[in-house]
């Protein structure tokens, strides 16, 4: 009987747990929980972001949640507006995305059920770090609240009111300290004891590489050979059969090379009387007829070329050095590889060229273009090679290329390609020699058949030396009388050594002080001042009844034209923009309007246009622009995609950098070697170019006058904001005219700020609007503004 009223007692007392049922939280809860918060998490993100690019339009209809026709244009609409105007504004600004990492994480710890120990140390330091961000960003970007929001703001003003600025840093810096040796375990003894070991390290391995790159080179040459001695199984992958007989290893293909081609180098001498146009070789004889063709060069007569010995000679010798144990080698490795694979070869060349040997391969019947293609790894992981290159086929011929990279490569100097003689004879309107192709032939190409040019990649792989090439070569085949430049270089150092040459070779607008463009509004005037002088000389050729310059100045030449109806001889005009992208991000539509004008419409007339940028992508360059400049010029990229952008094909991604680049002319592909100019050798050419008798000034491009970027609008007084007062109170007071200062100070939207600026402008109290730069204030103290009120 005991036994039994036992058993009821435990019967009785099982229900007993679903009393606290209700107060410990369940996995579904902590599921639904943590969905909740990372999804709030992520519309936060999107609202965050967005409110970045609407916030000027949303601010003025905050005080309109309630109706339901006015349309916020923040990705999540007006929760969207409200809550980033909370955050960002009136909050933390760029530090409240921490906010939402700390949000999303203490969803998943809810949505995985994970242990909460660390979760409350992540808030904590998150909120410091949000703190301090923001007191920093509102410390260092002043003239920018929206990155340190409200809280930022107000904190800087605070603490600057009884520290000052420099208290606020070192504040600053003890929060940094802080937070490093509290959270990441800094310590200076730690710190020592990594720079001390890192140097020791680096000193180590500097020694030991010479040692051990014969051991190197002698392992690797073991393991490739010791797969020999097996035999391996190979299976057919339609039949799947092992009976296969294998495929033997030797290489004994016979691999004709072709030399380098030795081109034709000019005397210094022969090169100083070539070099001078065809114009000028019978002056003597053209002086002695009467009326005879007249010649644009006459008024500097005098004027000397540049001599070829101004140039150096980079490298011991200017011819390639044959290697037969690495083309043999190369050569092994290719046959070797495409073998496994089962692809026979019938026939291997190969051709030598100053960074990189062309092997070109025939392959057995019945093998496709396409199985080789996309062994390009495969081939580069067997030559460990960078910069591999499978050109499947060969335009032209009935082959397929490799491109490998030489181990040891030549300098192509920009003294042998000025001195061939497919430069020295080339007559060409514009003659550009950029560098050496794959036979080592120099490169020869027209700007004036191209028309205009772009040339793209990556920072330091040969931009700036591209264009100085461009720019020697036709220096030494130009006369002043027949070009001009105009360099525009947003850098300020990149072209300044053409500085001396001002009056020689440079064109200018009429008030410059500099020839050489490094203020983006001179670029916009100089742009459109181009814009003007297109259209004056179609006016030229439409009264000569010729089509294009060559056309209009052999007609002048030959004195059928009278200088009397306005007609003269018309120079080229070179216009050489670097950092292209930096003038877009700037002047945006004022820069990208009068440059697809020119690129439409310059090439008759003369004026080519060569644009330098690191990646053209679609917002750098439009499509009407990208679509008239056919020659491209790609140096070393980092993507595929960017070379698709520039070239509209890969490759430019598996150049080796060092002036190694690819140019198409609309066509076919080519790999150059770009020659090499240093800056002492621009310095030496600008000098002797920059010594001789010049023109009285440089060549004057036509004024333009550009638009006002004030407003010139007489507003009504009657039509004053009713805050207008007390904005101008606020103005004067802090003497920094910005819409910003009236909104934080007097809690007014975007728009109604705006115009309360275009009002104080139209009184006189502010300046006119200048880009990034705060107004002007013309009113000194708060009395001269009461008697300035007082006179209206």
């Amino acid at each position: 009987m005991a036994k039994k009223k036992t058993v009821r007692r435990k019967t009785k007392k099982t229900p007993a747990p679903k009393k606290n049922i209700s107060f410990k939280p369940s996995k579904q809860n902590k599921i639904i929980l943590g969905s909740l918060l990372i999804l709030l998490s992520i519309a936060l993100f999107f609202s965050f972001a967005s409110f970045y690019f609407t916030w000027q339009f949303d601010q003025s209809l905050l005080n309109q949640f309630g109706d339901r026709n006015a349309e916020a244009e923040n990705l999540l609409r007006k929760f969207g507006a409200s809550i980033s105007h909370m955050f960002m504004y009136r909050g933390f600004g760029l530090a409240s995305f921490i906010l939402i990492g700390l949000l999303c994480i203490t969803g998943l710890y809810l949505f995985l059920s994970l242990e909460k120990k660390g979760l409350w140390k992540k808030w904590i330091w998150g909120l410091i770090f949000m703190i301090w961000i923001s007191i920093a960003l509102g410390f260092f970007a002043v003239e920018r609240p929206l990155l340190g929001g409200m809280v930022g703001y107000e904190m800087n003003d605070f603490l600057q009111d009884y520290t000052g600025k420099i208290g606020v840093i070192l504040l600053l810096l003890f929060g940094l300290i802080f937070t490093m040796v509290r959270l990441f375990k800094f310590s200076p003894e730690g710190i020592g004891n990594y720079v001390s070991s890192k140097s020791k390290s680096i000193a180590t391995e500097f020694k030991k590489t010479s040692h051990t790159e014969a051991e190197v080179t002698e392992t690797t040459e073991e393991i490739l050979l010791t797969p020999e001695k097996e035999e391996p199984i190979i299976i057919d992958t339609y039949t799947h059969k092992k009976d296969i007989p294998p495929i033997e290893k030797e290489v004994d293909l016979e691999m004709p090379v072709v030399a380098p081609v030795e081109e034709e180098v000019l005397d210094m001498q022969v090169a100083e009387v070539t070099v001078e146009p065809e114009e000028t070789d019978n002056i003597a004889d053209k002086l002695v007829e009467d009326f005879g063709e007249f010649d644009p060069t006459l008024e500097l007569g005098n004027y000397k070329f540049p001599t070829i010995d101004l140039l150096e000679q980079h490298g011991v010798t200017g011819s390639i050095t044959i290697n037969q144990e690495e083309l043999e080698e190369n050569k092994t490795k290719i046959v070797e590889t495409l073998r496994n694979y089962k692809i026979g070869i019938a026939q291997i060349k190969a051709t030598i060229g100053p960074t990189v040997t062309l092997y070109e391969i025939v392959p057995e019947a019945g093998v496709r273009i396409s199985k080789i293609k996309n062994l390009e790894d495969d081939i580069a992981l067997s030559l460990a090679a960078l910069g591999i290159r499978i050109i499947a086929p060969i335009p032209g011929k009935g082959t397929i290329g490799i491109e490998v990279p030489n181990k040891n490569a030549t300098v192509v100097s920009m003294r042998s390609v000025i001195a061939a003689s497919k430069f020295q004879k080339a007559e060409m309107e514009l003659p550009i020699a950029f560098g050496k192709t794959i036979s080592n032939e120099t490169f020869v190409v027209d700007l004036a058949k191209m028309p205009h040019m772009l040339m793209a990649g990556a920072t330091g792989q040969g931009k700036s030396v591209g264009l100085n090439a461009v720019l020697t070569s036709l220096l030494y085949k130009k006369h002043p009388a027949e070009v001009k430049f105009i360099l525009v270089d947003p850098k300020k150092v990149e072209l300044t050594l053409y500085n001396k040459i001002e009056r020689h070779f440079l064109a200018k607008l009429p008030d410059s002080d500099e020839a050489i463009i490094t203020d983006n509004t001179k670029v916009i005037h100089t742009l459109n001042s181009l814009c003007i002088e297109m259209d004056n000389r179609y006016e030229l050729l439409k009264a000569a009844m010729v089509r294009n310059i060559k056309e209009y100045n052999v007609k002048f030449k030959s004195r059928k034209l009278n200088p009397n109806d306005g007609h003269k001889f018309l120079p080229y005009i070179v216009v050489v923009i670097d950092e292209f992208a930096d003038l877009i991000m700037t002047a945006g539509k004022e820069v990208e309007t009068p440059v697809a004008r020119l690129a439409q419409l310059a090439r008759a007339i003369g004026i080519h246009l060569i644009i330098a940028t690191q990646r053209p992508s679609v917002n750098v360059i439009t499509g009407i622009i990208k679509a008239n400049f056919p020659a491209r010029i790609a140096f070393r990229v980092a993507s595929k995609i960017d070379s698709r952008t520039i070239l509209d094909t890969q490759g430019a991604d598996q150049l080796i950098g060092r002036g190694d680049m690819l140019f198409t002319q609309g066509n076919d592909v080519t790999r150059l070697q770009c020659a090499f100019v240093d800056t002492p050798e621009v310095a030496k050419i600008t000098d002797f170019i920059g010594s001789q008798r010049a023109y009285p000034n440089a060549h004057e491009l036509p004024e333009y006058v550009g638009e006002d970027s004030g407003t010139t609008l007489e507003l009504d007084k009657a039509d004053r904001d009713a805050m207008f007062k007390d904005a101008a109170v606020v103005i004067v007071t802090a003497q920094q005219g910005s819409a910003s200062l009236i909104q934080r100070k007097l809690k007014l939207g975007y728009n109604r700020a705006g115009r309360i600026i275009d009002q104080l402008e139209a009184a006189g109290i502010v300046g006119p609007f200048e880009g990034s730069k705060a107004r002007q204030v013309y009113v000194p103290d708060l009395i001269a503004l009461d008697e300035l009120l007082k006179n209206e």
